[in-house]
């Protein structure tokens, strides 16, 4: 476990006798802190353990590096043997593109509450029948959605924001960013895009809680529950080079009834199955298990810093 840390493919944990211990060192504190938080949910509950937690955007063990120590990561495709785990934004760390949440996407308890009363306020009849998507250009991927909003602006409304490397408007495809709209608005639209990101998309959750239909471009990336989600039975599934966009489109349209199921089974599985209590539980699973093939027995750093609980907030 030395050498992984020594490489920094991410940042160092040990658990000894049901206490936290990290190296000083975390490239993004408010990342770690998300980490953190859900670990010591379940500190009382585990066993010694130490492992290495990655909290960049990118997995970090290729399958061609040959041996190596396990990382864990939030998302990867299956190139990478990195160990998924459930993102720190479900807490905290989140990417700060919403207005109304300057500090990141908000707490993912909270946040589901404020959505779900946009899904009231936006019933599947009150809903624009359009597609929709906001975000920066983080990849040409979506360029294709983009320019078919300019040419049939009825059938979807795409349009790109300004992200941090935006220079000019040859940035957003040769037209002036949009605004950035907060996902409780997106919750107007009956069809909602979702798009990879430098990894796997952290809206992807949120989408299915405004209770319309999301349409999941590429399936190379993938969290820790997306192998749950299946197409065609919660969400409708498009092709990376988006060639068959337009013609998914009309067909939801052209069949209402079957679209708003889709929708529904889609927002009930994420109702069900990614409760904060369910992210606990599979923190706490994850990290039993791996206790269980350590081959050795775990001693503290002594120059490690021990992680103690922070005072949790109630709202955003």
């Amino acid at each position: 476990m030395s050498d992984l840390v020594g490489r920094k493919l991410g940042t160092h944990y040990q658990i000894v006798r049901k206490r936290l211990y990290r190296e000083r060192d975390c490239m993004f504190p408010s990342r770690c802190g998300g980490v953190e938080h859900f670990i010591l949910e379940a500190i009382d509950r585990l066993p010694d353990v130490e492992l290495v937690i990655n909290v960049r955007d990118y997995p970090q063990v290729p399958k061609w590096m040959g041996p190596v120590a396990p990382v864990f990561s939030f998302s990867k495709t299956s190139d990478y043997n990195d160990i998924m785990y459930p993102a720190w934004t479900f807490w905290e760390g989140g990417p700060a593109v919403w207005p109304i949440y300057p500090t990141g996407l908000g707490r993912w308890d909270l946040l589901t509450d404020d959505l779900a009363r946009a899904a009231e306020q936006w019933p599947w009849d009150r809903k624009i029948p359009r597609g929709f998507f906001r975000g920066s250009r983080t990849s040409a991927e979506r360029d294709p959605l983009v320019l078919l909003s300019r040419e049939d602006p009825g059938l979807v409304d795409a349009q790109y924001t300004k992200n941090q490397a935006w220079k000019s408007e040859k940035d957003t495809l040769g037209r002036p960013p949009a605004k950035e709209v907060s996902l409780v608005d997106h919750c107007k639209y009956r069809y909602l895009f979702n798009f990879r990101g430098v990894a796997a998309s952290f809206r992807f959750k949120h989408l299915f809680l405004c209770g319309s239909l999301v349409f999941h471009v590429g399936s190379e990336w993938l969290e820790f529950f997306y192998p749950q989600l299946k197409p065609w039975v919660h969400y409708i599934p498009v092709n990376t080079d988006l060639s068959n966009v337009r013609e998914l489109l009309q067909f939801a349209k052209e069949n209402d009834q079957l679209a708003q199921e889709i929708a529904e089974r889609g927002r009930r599985f994420v109702t069900d199955h990614l409760r904060m209590a369910d992210v606990s539980c599979y923190w706490e699973t994850l990290l039993t298990e791996f206790a269980r093939v350590l081959t050795y027995e775990v001693k503290r750093k002594e120059n490690y810093q021990e992680i103690l609980p922070k005072r949790v907030k109630t709202e955003l």
